[in-house]
């Protein structure tokens, strides 16, 4: 028996190496196919929906001709005329190219890469948005050569500490940067399914021209609103001359009494879908339902979903100080490392979280920080405690569910004004 044990043993040992040494490939063809499915689907839900709720939905470009009359055109060439006594402007954004020869002739942006018919290959990024980081990540992850390409900083607009791990932790995970850097110029070396490219960059810091040959160039350096050619002039609705977003007030109207805007297109307002659908819904119930319930644009959590994902609520370190004053603001923080990154013996201190609390007001948490695994879990449900108004000691007289990521927030009592050692050591 004791031979015939080992004997099984032996042939389950050696088909278990077999299969540690299987080749494994990533097949674009079936991401592709899944996420179009995925996308076909939530189109489809949407016209179910608006169907179900017995709204009208037209697929035609509009065009206003006075403040309470638009003219549509569809796509046989049928134009038709509406008249309503209030309109919702929510055009929202388009992807921008740069102004460099063969932007538009050889790049794509991140609207087109998941409609690529073939593995994009050697990848260079252009821009350091979240939209370039999150297809960055997951590009280098499948195991594809991915440079980004940076004018400045990274992630402008979020708070710049996180955003530097961010980078660094990516940096250390294969991902390359050029920084402070522009592209010049992009040039088509060979056809192909992916063809060869080359991009011409300038380094900044020196002025020196450098080279990278790839396979696709993908820009994402920003995103233009839609609101030129659809005759806001003709309705009197102005717009911020610089980016050509909508100024409206805290109502969501614009300087024209009968007209909103909600979403991208908003003047200062932040660019995300679960923002742009909060506001839609206050808004209908105070058109319609006589609410007073305004849409809250700093209490707002988010994630960036990057190798090492990022979530944030409220105020970066650099705009909580500048608003409230240096002086008013105590930054608690503290480095850790997940428990699955221990036996895995992955990066020791990679992980970060950190609150900013106003010391005038009970030291009530106005910013949210967290760099780890699940980040977008972790942070939500802390939103629901900032959205109600949760101070430092209310973190901190919450017990934690032991052992996770998010329980560092009930614990962390190191602030940055006392240079202490902010490492999580011990459980």
């Amino acid at each position: 028996h004791v031979i015939h044990i080992l004997s099984f043993c032996s042939i389950a040992n050696k088909r278990f190496l077999d299969f540690l040494f299987i080749s494994v490939e990533h097949q674009w063809e079936t991401l592709r196919e899944g996420v179009q499915n995925h996308i076909g689907s939530l189109n489809w839900g949407y016209r179910v929906q608006l169907r179900d709720k017995k709204v009208t939905y037209k697929n035609a470009y509009g065009v206003f001709t006075d403040n309470h009359t638009i003219k549509t055109t569809d796509k046989k060439g049928k134009e038709l005329v509406m008249t309503a006594d209030k309109f919702v402007l929510a055009t929202g954004l388009r992807p921008r190219y740069p102004n460099i020869p063969g932007a538009k002739e050889f790049g794509i942006t991140s609207d087109d890469l998941f409609s690529l018919p073939y593995c994009p290959g050697k990848t260079v990024l252009i821009g350091a948005s979240y939209v370039s980081l999150e297809c960055g990540g997951f590009l280098a992850g499948m195991g594809l050569d991915v440079t980004i390409i940076v004018r400045s900083i990274l992630l402008r607009g979020f708070d710049q500490q996180m955003a530097e791990r961010i980078g660094e932790h990516m940096t250390n995970h294969g991902v390359k940067f050029k920084r402070p850097a522009i592209p010049t110029k992009v040039e088509r070396v060979e056809e192909g399914k992916p063809g060869k490219l080359k991009v011409y960059y300038k380094l900044l810091e020196t002025g020196e021209e450098e080279i990278i040959e790839c396979n696709t160039v993908i820009f994402a350096i920003g995103r233009d609103p839609c609101t030129e050619g659809i005759g806001l002039d003709k309705a009197g609705v102005a717009l911020n001359p610089k980016n050509k977003k909508v100024p409206a007030d805290d109502n969501e109207k614009t300087n024209v009494p009968n007209i909103y805007a909600i979403g991208d297109i908003l003047d200062g307002k932040l660019e995300l879908t679960p923002v742009a659908i909060e506001a839609g819904k206050l808004l209908s119930r105070r058109l319609y339902r006589n609410d007073t319930l305004l849409t809250d644009y700093i209490n707002v959590p988010t994630t960036v979903f990057t190798p090492l994902e990022y979530g944030a609520i409220g105020y970066s370190e650099e705009d909580a100080k500048a608003k409230f004053g240096e002086d008013n603001i105590e930054v608690y923080h503290l480095e850790f490392q997940p428990l699955e990154y221990t036996v895995a013996h992955r990066e020791a201190n990679a992980c970060y979280a950190k609150i900013l609390c106003n010391k005038e007001d009970k030291e009530r948490v106005i910013g949210f920080h967290y760099l780890g695994p699940n980040a977008g879990e972790v942070t939500q449900g802390y939103a629901v405690a900032i959205k109600c108004g949760a101070t430092k000691a209310d973190f901190s007289n919450t017990v934690g569910i032991h052992p996770t990521c998010s329980e560092n927030f009930t614990t962390m009592e190191i602030s940055k004004s006392s240079g202490a050692t902010f490492t999580v050591t011990g459980c």
